[in-house]
């Protein structure tokens, strides 16, 4: 991680991780456990030679870079889902997340799901999702860590395949009227978004909408159009009303128009400063996520894909911009007030939160 460690007080914060996809986090030793049992070849004849790959800095991107022979991230990451078959592997899959969540003070959680990356092998809705819902529970129940999760349309798959995987998932949603097994409360995008802009999955947002679930969607950071897909999310999608949060966003700091309608409509943005640090040198980075906050934008820190991201977790991410953006002890304080207000919990677990949030700062 760049040479830092996790401070006492960086580890002390609670937290609320609003951009987590459950297959990102998938560890090398769950992968190989769940290869062998359920007989999935992998390319890696050891489990040494398993780890080693997690080492390398997936941060290619094939269609602005061209070929340069190495796997890009998604590849790795959508070879990881493979060995993913069973109820019981989702479940486990969710809860070791939990228990890795726990163990960094996170009280709350909305990871990111999709089925279509498992449905396409064969895999049945009802395993993927009974598999989460029962770990929902379990994770609370027995790790302490509460979560509402959020269905995702891979965007660079057909928008019709979306729209029936939504309505195939739908009994598994928070719906408005009262309806619906709780496992999910909003809908979002993910996969590659490259000439795949926000607005094509429009008619999925307004069923979302139409079931009251909230809306967020990725603008990734330097994704070919990226601007052009922000302003979609802010000013157009939802018949014009913007989605609820974006994930990622930081290329808002180009675009004073976008700096604007963000504020406006009081639109977060789900930051993952470890996934940008791949791409963009400290003195780069870390100065723009400076700017963004004192342009007064709201946004909190998160992890992505911690597993293929060189293992750094909600508080690595923490302690880069503590360290890097020079935020005070306060500022880390509200950031993460700026998390439990964007999310999506129940007034009593943001009331949990902040009363815990206070006692962390008190003194600092």
């Amino acid at each position: 991680m760049n040479g830092l460690q996790i401070t006492p007080f960086i580890a002390s914060l609670p937290k609320v991780e609003l951009h987590i996809h459950i297959e990102g986090t998938l560890t090398p030793a769950l992968r190989w456990k769940l290869a062998h049992k359920n007989n999935i070849p992998l390319r890696y004849p050891t489990y040494e030679a398993l780890l080693d790959s997690y080492k390398i800095t997936y941060n290619h991107r094939r269609e602005l870079n061209g070929d340069n022979g190495a796997p890009t991230f998604l590849e790795t990451y959508y070879e990881g889902c493979q060995v993913l078959c069973t109820e019981d592997d989702f479940y486990e899959l969710a809860m070791t997340y939990f228990a890795n969540a726990s163990a960094r003070n996170v009280r709350y959680a909305e990871p990111f799901f999709d089925v279509q990356a498992h449905t396409k092998r064969g895999i049945p809705v009802e395993a993927v999702l009974n598999g989460f819902l029962r770990a929902q529970h379990d994770g609370a129940k027995e790790l302490g860590v509460k979560s509402n999760w959020i269905f995702c349309f891979l965007r660079d798959h057909l928008v019709e395949e979306g729209l029936e995987a939504f309505r195939s998932v739908l009994p598994w949603a928070r719906k408005k009227d009262g309806t619906g097994k709780g496992l999910f409360h909003a809908v979002g995008l993910a996969s590659n978004e490259y000439d795949r802009p926000p607005g094509l999955f429009e008619e999925g947002f307004l069923l979302a909408k139409e079931a009251g679930l909230r809306v967020t969607m990725h603008c990734d950071v330097d994704q070919k159009d990226v601007v052009a897909h922000m302003r979609d999310g802010i000013f157009t999608v939802c018949a014009g009303a913007g989605a609820d949060r974006i994930d990622h966003g930081l290329n808002a700091i180009d675009s004073p128009e976008l700096i604007a309608g963000l504020k406006a409509k009081n639109i977060g943005l789900t930051l993952c400063p470890h996934a940008y640090h791949r791409r963009q040198a400290t003195e780069v980075l870390f100065p723009k996520i400076r700017r963004l906050w004192d342009e007064g934008v709201q946004f909190c820190i998160n992890s992505d894909d911690p597993t293929y991201m060189h293992d750094v977790w909600i508080d690595g991410n923490m302690m880069k911009v503590y360290e890097y953006c020079g935020f005070t002890k306060a500022e880390m304080g509200k950031l993460v007030q700026n998390a439990v207000e964007m999310s999506w919990a129940d007034e009593v677990i943001k009331g949990e939160i902040l009363a815990d949030l206070d006692r962390a700062l008190a003194g600092c």
